[in-house]
């Protein structure tokens, strides 16, 4: 039997990442060891409180049931962390839950677009942003995000007819994978910038928790006019490393959020309630532990970043994301080249920058997933390997 699938799956490709996955495995076959900084898995524990929430309403067999929707206190907590968090006010009605922002972003288009609208994405970006809008059969532009502009958008050189033509521009700051903040001036400019053109904002803001140098990490909601024009995506994965139990939130706009609510209801039965239970327990709960990990994040990023420069390569610090972001050292032709012979000679494992877009090519990315101890090893370890010196 012949089977044919979708021909909207030629548009994805594993490329690069299952090289890095095949040549992993060979090292560690062969008895290497690998320092793996290329996927961003938080590696701190989940605080007990939250653990605690998630194991006593496991032990309650109602509580396996469907769920079907956002449970009160979940939509409750939430409303109150924007409260005490951001100072801002929502209200019930313009928050709802997604298993994973991944998820949300990646049904975004399909609840907001026609085929012909035109969704504004960035270039380097990462890679759900183009596919939520691709499976929305939008039309995609990409803005270019540089260096010499602090890898912000130049909002002034979209062309008119495709800002007229735009449903809606995805932004997300701090930036992975550029490692980029924005100043506020900047939300105001982009508001301004919605507002003329009739477009959505959806403003992703996984890593406000993990921002340096006593910079305030806030959110796209607190700007005047912001809910008139858009939504922001807030993820418990980074803050509070609750990575696979999947849950984030859309906070926001009452019309989109009801777009995005008759969307999941289609296809959601909700979310396990035991996770719900958790995420309450985190929303509530101190904040003092995400804000230490925070600094303990960035004694990574001074390990790495500030290790990389004292063997000879220019490595910026990072401004905030558990990344860091660095141009590729003299002597190497493209990303992929130099990761590649980067695992082969010392066993650390980064992210071309090619698989962000093209605007990635010429980069690499590091995820601060590991102690600083073990950061400081493997920079005496690349630096032994001769590789900076090509």
């Amino acid at each position: 039997m012949k089977i044919e699938t979708a021909s909207r799956l030629n548009h994805f490709k594993t490329g690069i990442f299952a090289a890095l996955n095949e040549k992993k495995e060979q090292l560690l076959a062969s008895g290497r060891k690998v320092y793996n900084l290329s996927v961003g898995t938080p590696d701190f524990p989940v605080a007990e409180h939250v653990q605690k929430a998630l194991i006593d309403a496991a032990r309650d067999p109602d509580k396996f049931h469907y769920t079907l929707r956002d449970i009160p206190e979940l939509t409750a907590a939430v409303k109150d962390y924007y409260e005490r968090r951001f100072g801002v006010t929502v209200s019930e009605d313009e928050i709802v839950a997604m298993p994973g922002s991944q998820e949300g972003v990646a049904h975004l288009g399909m609840a907001l677009c026609n085929p012909g609208d035109v969704v504004l994405l960035p270039n380097p970006g990462y890679p759900v942003f183009e596919v939520g809008a691709y499976l929305g059969e939008a039309e995609l532009y990409f803005y270019d995000l540089k260096e010499e502009n602090d890898f912000l958008p130049r909002l002034d050189e979209i062309p008119e007819d495709i800002a007229r033509r735009a449903k809606y521009i995805m932004v997300s700051y701090p930036y992975n994978p550029v490692c980029a903040i924005a100043p506020p001036e900047f939300y105001d400019e982009l508001i301004a910038f919605a507002e003329k053109y009739n477009i959505i904002v959806v403003h992703d803001n996984a890593y406000s928790d993990i921002i340096y140098d006593g910079v305030y990490g806030g959110s796209f909601l607190e700007h005047e006019h912001a809910k008139e024009v858009g939504i922001e995506a807030f993820s418990l994965s980074k803050s509070f490393n609750l990575t696979g139990a999947r849950v984030s939130f859309f906070v926001g706009n009452k019309q989109i959020i009801d777009a995005i609510k008759l969307l999941r209801s289609q296809y959601d039965f909700g979310i396990f309630e035991p996770i719900q239970r958790a995420a309450i327990a985190a929303l509530t709960g101190p904040l003092d532990g995400v804000r230490e990990q925070c600094k303990n994040y960035q004694a990574r990023r001074d390990a790495l970043c500030g290790g990389l420069r004292s063997i000879g390569w220019n490595v910026p610090d990072s401004k905030g994301t558990m990344f860091a972001w660095a141009h590729i050292p003299e002597g190497f032709s493209s990303s992929q080249e130099f990761c590649m012979e980067l695992m082969d000679k010392t066993g650390v494992i980064c992210t071309p920058g090619d698989a962000f877009g093209s605007g990635g090519e010429g980069y690499v990315r590091f995820a601060l997933v590991l102690p600083v101890e073990t950061i400081e090893e493997l920079i005496g370890v690349i630096n032994q390997s001769g590789i900076l010196r090509k």
